[in-house]
């Protein structure tokens, strides 16, 4: 298979890369480092020291003894993208090339046009190219379960039956994404749809929760196949916030009560997911959407669980709650459906189980490179009033 990683310089696009490359198939990545810069802007880095693409590629070459191919450039400027898929003619293209953070889309006007602009736009010019060069390869898209918000209904997987005036029909489930991020990729989906109706293209769409750990097996086979590892206010997760406050002896910043509900999985099973749906394409035409994620729990449990993991490691880990800067409900209803990469055979790799591994050791390790100054919220979701402080 030749599969083109899209953001495959990326937390979960090099990991991806190595486990495709590992397993035989010819890959190519393609990046334009925006994330680093991105980071780096926000006063931020990647906790794991990263080495630079080239070197990477060079590092699996002789650890694994397999060549990974690069494009660099933005696939939503000019013909790049048209022409990558031209020449490396992909027969899977996974999606991971998107700006991902929610706060740093809504930071500024600037940042919400380049939100937009670089995943609609780059999106959309990679739809033109499948439809021109590649009609048959399969685009496995990274999506977002933050797509379909938190409605009080139960949460299909991309679709649902409707009876209205004694009619029935089965339609995209309702999104009421949270930020203009989570827009973005509402936006993205549709047009994916439209694609796949309209020109037989094959998509699945990923609909994936919240991803935490650092290490993979491939990473772990050389320090300079490492991912990155973000923790600051605009590109970390609030998993990732907890552990890093955990190990450095800052409280846990839980916003508001702390009731906001998600779902989530291990890196290790992202890369399990992408695999079982690579080896399971959509059919010609088809839209398929997998809700992808493991467990849920809501942000009190989450600070909850590394206060108990710091416990057994000697630490006195203390939970504050915070002002929450977004609009969100504090509790609400929360129930999505999973099931359809659990039936391809995903075996969950569960939080209670790695957490204490997969995270705090290795954030130990690194601890020297955090920078505490961009660990707390600054990104407001609503407008401040006049005369009135922000926070």
């Amino acid at each position: 298979m030749r599969v083109l990683m899209l953001g495959g310089a990326g937390y979960l696009g090099w990991p991806t890369a190595m486990r495709f490359s590992g397993k035989g198939h010819d890959v190519a990545v393609v990046d334009n480092f925006n994330r680093r810069r991105w980071v780096e802007e926000v006063g931020g880095d990647s906790l794991t020291p990263i080495a630079s693409l080239p070197d990477r590629i060079d590092a699996w070459k002789e650890v694994a003894g397999k060549r990974i191919e690069s494009y660099v450039g933005d696939i939503a400027e000019g013909t790049f993208t048209n022409d990558v898929v031209r020449e490396f003619a992909p027969d899977t293209i996974v999606h991971y090339g998107e700006q991902p953070s929610a706060p740093w889309s809504m930071q500024s006007v600037d940042n919400a046009v380049t939100t937009q602009h670089g995943n609609v736009i780059g999106s959309l010019k990679l739809l033109w190219a499948i439809r021109e060069h590649v009609p048959s390869a399969h685009l496995i898209k990274l999506g977002t379960m933050g797509e379909y918000g938190t409605p009080n209904i139960d949460i299909e997987e991309g679709y649902i039956e409707i009876e209205h005036n004694g009619r029935r029909d089965v339609l995209p489930f309702p999104k009421v994404p949270g930020s203009l991020y989570h827009l973005s990729k509402v936006h993205d989906s549709h047009n994916i749809h439209f694609a796949c109706r309209v020109w037989g293209v094959r998509a699945t769409d990923l609909n994936q929760g919240v991803v935490y750990g650092i290490e993979t097996p491939e990473t772990k086979l050389d320090e300079r196949l490492v991912t990155r590892f973000d923790y600051d206010q605009a590109f970390g997760t609030a998993l990732n916030r907890f552990c890093v406050q955990a190990v450095v002896g800052h409280p846990l910043t839980v916003y508001g009560r702390g009731g906001q509900t998600r779902g989530f999985l291990n890196i290790v099973d992202t890369l399990q997911c992408v695999e079982l749906t690579a080896a399971n394409p959509a059919a010609a035409g088809e839209f398929r959407v997998f809700n992808q994620f493991t467990e849920t729990f809501n942000v009190l449990e989450l600070a909850e669980k590394v206060r108990d993991a710091g416990a057994e490691l000697g630490w006195d880990v203390r939970v504050d709650h915070v002002h929450n800067p977004r609009v969100e409900a504090e509790e609400h209803y929360y129930n999505p459906k999973h099931t359809k990469l659990p039936s391809l055979g995903l075996q969950p790799t569960l939080l209670s189980e790695t957490l204490i591994e997969s995270a705090l050791h290795v954030i130990e390790r690194h601890r020297s490179r955090v920078v505490n100054e961009v660990i707390d919220p600054s990104t407001e979701w609503r407008p401040t009033a006049i005369g009135e402080p922000a926070g």
